[in-house]
């Protein structure tokens, strides 16, 4: 089931995604479960944006492929390295980022995302997909010349724009060998496969609970392959996911 965050005249509202039309759903799914309401709409005649703007936080996996660990001249860390993005660096399909004022360095980086769909803490592995909701694309921006200066990530990865995350969510995928990959203006620059992981979802999701309680709608990046690059004013970065679809996203000046 895809499930979509969408505008028709004002207010975002949630619904389900089948073939060319969008089902609205009665409230947040969250909280409520899917319940349609009857109301369709042709996809074309709405606006999607950010399937989810996490209630708490987006944690984020750095160095899960060991070829963008080697790309980056960096070593294989022991143990899942994490750090947060805030809900404000939230940005959907199809929006502008704005390239932030104090970097000339920004980083695109394909990612799956694991979306929570309840509070849950200190989760076994063999139980981690009962706490998932489904599962997006995204784009963790990095800010490479703040990465480098600043000592710890958080000016780096969690400048407003810094995490586009959509088309949609996506509630019923299996997640063990999914091609990842992103285009810059139509160029291939990553085709990597969730495969290559070098923790898989299971053992991500139970670290992360193991420090934080999860909430409902909270968000987790799980990692980048290879290939990563700079962007520049004026060009389009897509992230594309098998069996999800593609994040787009535009670059303008600050």
């Amino acid at each position: 089931m895809r499930i979509a965050r969408f505008v028709v005249d004002s207010d975002p509202m949630y619904g389900v995604i089948e073939g060319d039309e969008v089902t609205q759903i009665a409230g947040d799914p969250f909280f409520n479960g899917v319940q349609p309401t009857g109301q369709k709409f042709a996809l074309d005649d709405v606006r999607l944006v950010a399937p989810i703007i996490p209630r708490s936080k987006i944690v984020c996996v750095g160095r899960n492929y060991a070829d963008h660990v080697k790309e980056l001249g960096n070593e294989v860390p022991a143990s899942p390295l994490l750090f947060f993005k805030p809900n404000t660096s939230v940005v959907g399909p199809n929006e502008p980022v704005t390239l932030p004022s104090f970097s000339e360095e920004i980083s695109y980086e394909a990612e799956l995302a694991v979306v929570i769909g309840r509070i849950c803490k200190d989760v076994p592995v063999e139980k981690v997909n009962d706490v998932i909701f489904g599962y997006t694309c995204a784009n963790d921006l990095t800010a490479r010349d703040a990465q480098r200066t600043d000592g710890q990530w958080a000016r780096a990865k969690g400048w407003d724009g810094s995490c586009p995350l959509g088309p949609w969510i996506e509630t019923e995928l299996d997640t063990d060998n999914l091609r990842v990959t992103s285009r810059l203006d139509g160029e291939t620059r990553q085709d990597g496969n969730t495969a290559d992981m070098i923790w898989g979802i299971p053992e991500l999701i139970s670290y992360i609970s193991e420090a934080f309680t999860l909430l409902p709608g909270d968000v987790i990046l799980t990692g980048t392959p290879a290939g990563v690059g700079l962007v520049r004013e004026g060009q389009r970065c897509e992230v594309e996911i098998e069996g999800i679809g593609t994040l787009q996203n535009v670059f303008r000046s600050h």
